[in-house]
């Protein structure tokens, strides 16, 4: 099934869900465990109507849903294609679906509660070490370029966060190569860089905002708060194996 674009998952008016990285992601708020519990099942009974489930995390208060598609086509411009882990019509039907479930059993959508992490690697021999950190991360190789067209390390199993690696220079000074992409629902990024900076952070990079900002703590060390809008065209982040 054809992979959805930014434009696209935007103009669905997903009022509940945000795309965050590869895929859609929910927070409800719900009563107490039993009644998130209740919550799930209805929402596995509704994915097995589809023939497609969720990630979910059940809390004693919420429920994390995350809805991805493990057989998404992407196009590349030469027109071949690539089976890649990314957003379809199956998760729009699917979040269409979880919203009227959630407006029947009173959960209530938390978009400033989704936070999700990755880790971003800046290397000039991504193919070399990517093996090593799929290894140490999952237990094997297999989890290199799973679901993208690059060199990811993707866990099948959601357990550690994606790790993708940033090309750069060869150079023998030693400096900050790991950061974090932090993603956050686009109306509350805003909100979290206020509070970092309030912390003592400093915002060094906005050049690229909405679409990502760079943040460093008092020793220099980077963070990306990111968010999906302006993501739509030719810059990092449009293609699945850049994320």
């Amino acid at each position: 099934m054809e992979m959805k674009t930014g434009a696209q998952i935007a103009a669905a008016d997903l009022t509940d869900w945000r795309k965050l990285g590869q895929g859609l992601h929910a927070r409800y708020l719900v009563g107490d465990f039993t009644a998130g519990a209740r919550f799930v099942a209805a929402v596995g009974e509704a994915g097995s109507a589809l023939g497609h489930h969720p990630h979910a995390t059940l809390g004693r208060q919420y429920v994390d849903l995350k809805l991805i598609s493990d057989d998404a086509i992407y196009t590349d411009d030469a027109g071949a294609e690539h089976v890649v882990e990314w957003v379809t019509d199956k998760d729009l039907d699917l979040a269409r679906r979880i919203t009227r479930i959630a407006a029947e059993q009173g959960a209530t959508a938390d978009p400033a509660g989704i936070t999700t992490i990755e880790l971003g690697l800046d290397t000039a021999h991504a193919a070399t070490i990517a093996p090593v950190w799929a290894a140490l991360l999952t237990g094997s190789t297999e989890a290199v370029g799973r679901g993208s067209i690059g060199t990811d390390v993707r866990d099948a199993t959601g357990r550690v966060p994606i790790v993708w690696f940033q090309e750069t220079d060869e150079h023998e000074t030693p400096r900050q190569r790991w950061h974090l992409d932090i993603w956050v629902a686009p109306e509350h990024a805003e909100q979290r860089i206020a509070a970092a900076v309030a912390a003592g952070g400093i915002v060094v990079d906005d050049s690229e905002a909405p679409s990502f900002v760079v943040i460093a703590d008092q020793d220099g060390n980077k963070a990306c708060v990111c968010t999906d809008s302006g993501r739509w065209g030719a810059d990092r982040g449009s293609e699945p194996g850049e994320d």
